[in-house]
């Protein structure tokens, strides 16, 4: 503990060494906990009308320990040396050992995305509370991020928890913490229900002028869940961010023509990669901005 303390960029490689193991986890939560909902969801409709519970095979009855991981092409079953983070990958050319399938980029990607956002958290805010804390909300960020890619989902069992953990986190707020996490008990409540409510209100308006839903509650929940850790004044920062990197790639993709124009693109993602940016330089680029505009 004392080298972690003293050593930052000894601290920054453990963490970014853990994050690989954290990123091969947070792989399985993307891939599987949507597919666990929908179990749970298909279950309570059949309960719904009445119908008798149909019973599911064992190896069909998902969690996030088990079964064993499996290729999804073939079937085998992936040993354990073939878990290894990227290595595996590399080592076996982007395809499974048993039958060669392709397998997706997204999971190396994850595994070092994870890998490197952990390094940056552990570098910028050195071993303590603050770092353990920036670093459960990347993971957080980073799984969210890519189930609303793959599903344009944010699940509530991930959600709501990351919106609790971030307001009992501002029970330990100390006048010594030069930024967030954690904030004031009083900024964290008013930011998550600043946040929740702020874009309830967009969707609301937006639904009564032109009869669609503009995003979904998930988002609603995501930035209710940012303002608890980051405290409302990082919110329109926040949302400013990400509502210009939204655009932008939103149109980049209309005028790749990867995307039509009335096909939905997630929002969740610009709204967790602007707060993983708010988290690590929110409180410099308000302060650089307010001097450039004069207002200080």
């Amino acid at each position: 503990m004392a080298l972690l303390a003293a050593n930052a960029a000894f601290f920054a490689a453990v963490a970014g060494l853990f994050g690989l193991l954290i990123g091969s986890f947070l792989n399985v939560v993307i891939h599987r906990l949507p597919l666990m909902l929908e179990q749970q969801w298909r279950a309570q409709c059949v309960d719904l009308a009445g119908q008798a519970p149909v019973a599911l095979p064992e190896a069909l009855h998902l969690s996030l320990v088990s079964p064993r991981s499996r290729c999804p092409e073939c079937a085998a079953p992936i040993r354990a040396i073939h878990n290894v983070p990227v290595l595996s990958y590399m080592a076996l050319g982007g395809r499974c050992a048993s039958c060669r399938a392709p397998i997706s980029l997204r999971y190396p990607l994850v595994e070092l995305a994870t890998a490197i956002a952990s390094a940056a958290v552990a570098w910028h805010f050195g071993f303590g509370l603050q770092a353990a804390l920036a670093l459960v909300f990347t993971w957080y960020l980073i799984a969210l991020t890519a189930i609303d890619v793959d599903r344009q989902l944010l699940p509530d069992v991930l959600t709501l928890p990351l919106l609790w953990i971030g307001l009992l986190a501002s029970l330990w707020h100390s006048d010594a913490f030069a930024a967030a996490p954690p904030v004031a008990l009083p900024d964290a409540l008013i930011g998550a229900a600043a946040g929740y409510l702020f874009l309830w209100a967009v969707f609301q308006l937006f639904r009564l002028l032109t009869g669609k839903e503009g995003m979904g509650y998930g988002d609603f929940k995501l930035f209710g869940a940012i303002g608890a850790w980051l405290g409302w004044q990082m919110l329109p920062l926040v949302l400013l961010l990400a509502a210009v990197v939204g655009a932008v790639v939103g149109v980049a993709l209309i005028v790749a023509r990867r995307h039509g124009r009335n096909v939905p693109i997630p929002f969740g993602p610009y709204l967790a990669g602007a707060a993983w940016i708010a988290v690590l330089w929110g409180p410099p680029i308000v302060e650089r901005y307010l001097g450039v505009a004069g207002l200080r």
